[in-house]
């Protein structure tokens, strides 16, 4: 496989949401209990809802910082961040195309900052009612105005009411009609003060996903519990940690009624791929060892279960690519995480290659767009030919682009 003709569907990116968000998917009288971004006293840029200030972003969006930008980071990773701070690419759609093209990536699919992973501002508002019209606006905004300005180069996704299951179906549904057959969640709910996943309260949101073929997104961090080996741990603690936060949603899963109701699929979103076989070979121990649960699995094996619903996604991960087949190659999918610290971007493509080194070129096109394409229902070759999808046609279209503005 060479560089050049590799097509890259990246299934996690994220995006630092526009001070115009909410301008045109409003009815008027709701605009004055918007969301609004305000100049806090240190400089930065802040969101404001319902009296609350919300960070624009935090050392996260590293790779998304100008250069040139003056961010002082303290120990536990947080700085004031203001637009001025941040590449454009991070906010607006145009600018995130040509960053997209500079990295010979194809497509992405951006989780929400200011809401949080799942929609917990959302969640956490204290009049519901708004808060519901204000998350079909985002919802609105992200499919109609980022995910639809450019058709072939962003999976939309949604977020849901949480607190309401019924009103979560409803909007999996609203959205699967604006051709949006992704949604982001939790990984644990009952952390978030909801309803476990083994309670039936979820139930009307599973079907839904199944009638709808809905992929159902959990991110690490979604359950808002940084994980933490000590109160005092420096910042790198929850760094190296934040990926195992998917472990949650996944074991909760594979040994609640899920699974075994609901044909649906659940991608652990910026999880790493390396520590899956350990939890497979671990999962299938627990049945067989603690077989006194009377767990039923129709004659299946808990990993047999995993490798059906669940969709693996890493970063840079040459140990877990190794694992491939243990973990399920038709599952794996790729990720370049723009513009947090832990992106690749621009140089997706080379440190993806160095991961593939021994990999047959189909399974190579497989974990790099194939698999993201069959899940997320979304296929970028409706819209473009597949010669105008690779790095080396994407980056073609950068350096013209380059060149341009050069000459002018």
């Amino acid at each position: 496989m060479r560089i050049d003709d590799m097509v890259i569907v990246s299934v996690d990116d994220h995006v630092i949401e526009p001070p115009h968000l909410f301008d045109s998917h409003l009815p008027a009288r709701f605009r004055d209990a918007a969301p609004r971004i305000r100049k806090a006293p240190s400089g930065a840029d802040v969101w404001v809802y319902e009296g609350r200030e919300l960070p624009l972003g935090h050392v996260g969006e590293h790779v998304g910082f100008k250069e040139g930008a003056t961010v002082v980071v303290g120990e536990n990773g947080q700085a004031p961040i203001s637009f001025d701070d941040i590449r454009p690419g991070c906010w607006d759609i145009h600018e995130r195309i040509k960053d997209m093209d500079v990295n010979g990536q194809m497509t992405a699919m951006c989780f929400p900052q200011f809401p949080r992973f799942s929609g917990q501002v959302f969640s956490e508002a204290t009049d519901k009612d708004i808060a519901y019209v204000m998350l079909q606006a985002y919802n609105d905004w992200h499919v109609e105005e980022w995910a639809g300005s450019y058709p072939g180069r962003m999976i939309p996704l949604g977020i849901l009411p949480m607190w309401d299951a019924e009103l979560v179906a409803k909007e999996v549904r609203r959205l699967a009609g604006k051709g949006c057959h992704a949604v982001t969640f939790t990984v644990s709910p009952f952390r978030l003060g909801l309803p476990s996943l083994h309670t039936d309260f979820w139930d009307p949101m599973w079907a839904a996903c199944a009638d709808v073929s809905t992929v159902v997104c959990m991110h690490l961090g979604s359950d808002s519990h940084p994980l933490l080996a000590s109160p005092d741990a420096p910042h790198n603690v929850q760094t190296t940690l934040a990926p195992m936060s998917t472990i949650y949603g996944a074991v909760d899963l594979i040994w609640s009624h899920v699974f075994r109701t609901y044909p649906v699929k659940v991608a652990l979103s910026e999880g790493g791929i390396g520590w899956i076989p350990w939890l497979l070979e671990r999962i299938d121990h627990s049945l067989t060892a603690h077989s006194f649960t009377k767990q039923d699995f129709a004659g299946k094996k808990p990993s047999d279960v995993f490798r059906e619903h669940i969709i693996t996604c890493f970063i840079d991960d040459p140990h877990g690519v190794k694992a491939r087949h243990e973990i399920g190659v038709e599952s794996i999918c790729v990720e370049v995480d723009y513009p947090h610290s832990d992106s690749t971007w621009p140089n997706s493509p080379e440190l993806m290659l160095k991961d593939f080194v021994g990999v047959p070129d189909d399974e190579i096109d497989q974990m790099t767009h194939l698999n993201a394409i069959h899940h997320f229902q979304f296929d970028p070759f409706v819209e473009w030919a597949r010669e105008e999808c690779t790095v080396g046609a994407l980056r073609a279209r950068a350096s013209v682009a380059s060149d341009r503005v050069g000459a002018r």
